[in-house]
Order: C-alpha cells, then sequence, then structure tokens
C-alpha cells in the first residue's frame, strides 16, 4: 500500500486527492478528495497570459493543499497542469510558484496525456459492472479542453480540442465585460457552431460513433448529473456512476442556457464557481451524445485525478 497525492490544475478549478493505493488490489481508497473553483485560466483565450490575480487564487489553493498532503503523510506527490497552463504565454510565472510552495515541478502536460489519465481513472472500476458494452468514449469536459478517449483496458485513439465550459463562455457569452444573462439565441448558436467544429476536429483521430457506452467526466457533467437527480446537495456518491438520458440532458442544458444567473445559483447542487459556465459545458456534452447517438452517459466522479494517483503508485 502506498499512500500519494495528485493534484489537477485545470483551467477552471484545482483539485486534490490523497489516497492509499495497493497495485496488487486494484484499489484506491481516498483519504481527502476536495476541488477549490480558482479561474486559472481567466482571460487565457483573449490575453494569451495567466491573470496575476488568477494565479494568486491558485497559489492560495496550493497552500491550503500542501498542509492536507503534510497532514496525511502522502509519500509521493504528482501535480499535473492540463490546458491554460499549456496555453499560456508566462506559464513559468505559474511554475516556479508551484514548485515554491509545494516542492514539486507541476507537469504541463500534453491534451493525449490528459486523456490517458482520464481514461484509466474513469474506466479502471468499470470492468464487468452493469454490463456496460465496450468500447468507451470517455469525454473529460474541462475548462478549457475538451478530452476524447476511445478504449477497452487501454486507449486506442485520444484527441484533446480547445473546446471547454470557461472557454465557450468567455469566447461566446460575454459581452460588454459581463456573462449576458441569460445567452441570446445568437450566442448560442455560434457556440454550438464553434462546439460542432471541435467534435469533427476529435473525428479525424478518434472513432466517436464507434463506441458502445459513453462515460462522461468533471463538473459540467457531475452538476448536470446532480440536476437530473434533483439532489438537495451536491452527493458524490449519489452522482458516482449515476447515468442521464440523452433527451434529459437536452432538456437541462435548455433551461441552463435560458435561465438567469440567479435562477442557477439557486439550485442546491451548483458549485457558486460553476454558475456562469454551466450551461456551455452542458450544450459540449448534448452535442457530443448527438453525435455519437448515445442514449446515456454514464457520469463518473473518477477521472484524471485518479489516472494521477495510479500514476504515482
Amino acid at each position: 500500500m502506498t499512500r500519494v497525492a495528485a493534484i489537477d490544475c485545470g483551467t477552471n478549478s484545482i483539485r486534490l486527492l490523497v489516497a492509499d493505493v495497493d497495485p496488487a488490489t486494484g484499489e484506491l481508497t481516498d483519504l481527502d478528495r476536495r476541488m477549490t473553483i480558482v479561474r486559472l485560466g481567466q482571460g487565457v483565450d483573449r490575453t494569451g497570459r495567466l491573470a496575476p490575480e488568477a494565479l494568486e487564487r491558485t497559489f492560495a489553493a496550493c497552500r491550503e493543499y500542501a498542509e492536507v498532503i503534510k497532514e496525511h503523510g502522502a509519500e509521493r506527490l504528482r501535480f499535473v497542469a492540463t490546458s491554460a497552463s499549456r496555453d499560456a504565454e508566462n506559464r513559468d510565472d505559474f511554475v516556479r510558484g508551484v514548485l515554491d510552495i509545494l516542492g514539486v515541478e507541476p507537469e504541463v502536460i500534453t491534451g493525449d496525456r490528459e486523456a490517458e489519465f482520464s481514461f484509466t481513472g474513469a474506466t479502471r472500476e468499470l470492468a464487468g459492472r452493469d454490463h456496460l458494452d465496450r468500447p468507451y468514449l470517455v469525454v473529460d469536459i474541462g475548462g478549457g479542453s475538451t478530452e476524447f478517449v476511445v478504449g477497452d483496458d487501454h486507449v486506442r485513439a485520444a484527441r484533446s480540442v480547445d473546446v471547454g465550459c470557461v472557454r465557450m463562455t468567455e469566447r461566446h457569452l460575454v459581452h460588454d465585460g459581463a456573462v449576458t444573462d441569460p445567452p441570446t439565441e445568437a450566442q448560442v448558436a455560434a457556440m454550438r457552431a464553434d462546439i460542432e467544429a471541435a467534435l469533427d476536429l476529435a473525428e479525424e483521430t478518434v472513432p466517436l460513433r464507434e463506441a458502445r457506452t459513453l462515460v462522461g467526466l468533471a463538473g459540467s457533467v457531475t452538476t448536470l448529473s446532480a440536476i437530473a437527480q434533483e439532489l438537495p446537495a451536491y452527493d458524490s456518491a449519489a452522482i458516482h456512476h449515476s447515468r442521464v438520458s440523452r433527451d434529459r440532458v437536452r432538456e437541462i442544458t435548455a433551461w441552463l442556457l435560458r435561465s438567469t444567473h440567479a435562477e442557477r445559483a439557486a439550485v442546491p447542487s451548483m458549485h457558486p464557481g460553476r454558475v456562469d459556465v454551466i450551461g456551455a459545458g452542458a450544450l459540449v456534452l448534448l452535442a457530443i451524445m448527438e453525435r455519437t447517438g448515445a442514449r446515456e452517459v454514464v457520469v463518473s466522479e473518477h477521472d484524471i485525478l485518479d489516472g494521477i494517483a495510479w500514476s504515482v503508485a
């Protein structure tokens, strides 16, 4: 048994997992799993740089996580950074800050490597469960990018495209410095066209339509599941391995894109940091389901973070 810590720093959130891993039995036992919305990717799509305030929010979360890791006595730590820090001109500022706080250098991984971690984390425990057919299509809808991975026991094909809930919101739903509340039909149509173009790119290398089971990861998908179940609060146990039909995804997406900020914020399972970007994330999921013909999505709380933990062990 090895006690490890894994950090996944994305465009919208930074997450920590401290776990005991037993490679012999294939068991991963959570000791601490937490998430902080830091919006590291604030403005990156427009400026190409990480904003000073976004860096400070991220470093504050890193300081908190350093204390948690120390308290649990994790033997190894791996820090993986994804879309926003790949794109930024000043990513060296980010790397130095993390190294100073946590003592490890963040690995700014490629989209393909990100996809491999996501696939491992999401599917390792699915084998033989509920008669789920293979191959799987794992989609990780992040803040800045979405990863598509098709595989059975191992990855067959993967592609990362620059479509995520934060990037789509900033690109299409912001007017005069504020998120349109609610968005116009023209804004939604432009966002949908952007998503469809990204799906065309993904299909150049990943056989999306060959998959028999769609597995959805990350906050947009898990929050959508919580809404579908009308949960009184965000409940990871109820969300993990839940299933949401394409018709229900379409219904919820339509509501999110015509609702106001106040209406979305009133949803009891909604994290405050997702209120303005959840509509874009839901639309990405809906477009994927319609493109692939998936009748439902299997929602997983285990994702890239779990894949990173396995790689450490």
